[in-house]
């Protein structure tokens, strides 16, 4: 609702009346003649009493303080595991050497796809070693991880070590390291009750640090498998690398050389050279069942 200029807005609602109203209210008094407001104080009354001066009404009693809540006492034993679906405390079992399979001398046939294994690639740089191993994992019946050594090493950014601008003592540390790793998260996986396969190019003529590292950090039930391509093939995957994973030619072949003392180890040895990636996973599970029924001695 508008009204017109110098017309005065009405009052609020509890406000005085009238001008002798307004006037009470702003401290002046009112204009001589002026009827009292109705429900206001007398003009000649004093200001109202101050609670708890003398001659005051009593103040009102207190109300009693709550009473205080009981102290917590700290819990006792570890909180109970969470029944409705939520997050609880789990308790994994601690990793332990994956000891050698137990396979029955009598089982002529066993489905490597459901048995829980330690598999160890070996393989020169591009035998497809990441590829068929990362497929082998997804295909199988049983819970299975695949840990790559090359991974775990590049999880160290700053201060890298790469064996590709000179080996020396600190890629040498960083290697032995990155294997130590994954042999602890084998060992884990293996004590929850998932299998694990992990690649890594592992020579023949370095017996300390090559199979026998892993055979300390994982266990003696590890099953190594050898994929060895042939050279032409390995220098066609290699070309089509990039960043650190790439090597040079000649540097693929001296490894892929190397990698030839393999032969004649008692290992089960794969060429791939013929063969998709399914195709050498389907080797591959044959091999881990051969091994399982009659582990090879290394």
């Amino acid at each position: 609702m508008q009204h017109a200029v110098g017309v005065p807005l009405p009052p609020s609602h509890g406000q005085g009346q009238g001008a002798a109203g307004a006037a009470q209210h702003s401290g002046h008094p009112a204009p001589p003649g002026s009827p009292p407001v109705a429900g206001g104080p007398h003009p000649t009354q004093g200001p109202a009493p101050t609670p708890g001066w003398p001659g005051s009404p009593p103040l009102p009693a207190p109300a009693p303080p709550p009473h205080p809540a009981p102290p917590m006492s700290a819990p006792s034993g570890p909180p109970p595991p969470a029944t409705d679906g939520t997050t609880g405390p789990v308790t994994l079992p601690p990793g332990a050497p994956v000891p050698l399979p137990d396979a029955s001398r009598d089982q002529p046939v066993i489905d490597a796809s459901r048995t829980a294994v330690a598999v160890l690639l070996i393989g020169p740089a591009g035998a497809g070693k990441t590829t068929v191993a990362r497929l082998w994992a997804d295909s199988r019946r049983v819970p299975t991880a695949h840990i790559s050594l090359d991974d775990v090493r590049e999880w160290v950014r700053s201060g890298f070590a790469n064996p590709q601008s000179g080996w020396n003592e600190n890629s040498e540390a960083q290697y032995r390291l990155a294997r130590r790793t994954c042999g602890f998260a084998a060992r884990n996986f293996l004590a929850n009750g998932i299998s694990c396969i992990l690649d890594d190019a592992v020579f023949p003529d370095r017996p300390v640090v090559g199979l026998g590292g892993w055979k300390r950090h994982v266990g003696p039930g590890l099953l190594p498998v050898v994929l060895l391509p042939g050279l032409e093939v390995v220098l066609e995957r290699n070309a089509a690398r990039s960043g650190n994973r790439r090597l040079s030619d000649e540097e693929v072949a001296r490894i892929h050389g190397r990698m030839a003392g393999w032969y004649g180890s008692g290992l089960p040895i794969i060429d791939n050279s013929q063969y998709d990636v399914a195709q050498t996973a389907q080797m591959l599970d044959e091999a881990v069942a051969r091994s399982i029924a009659s582990p090879p001695t290394w």
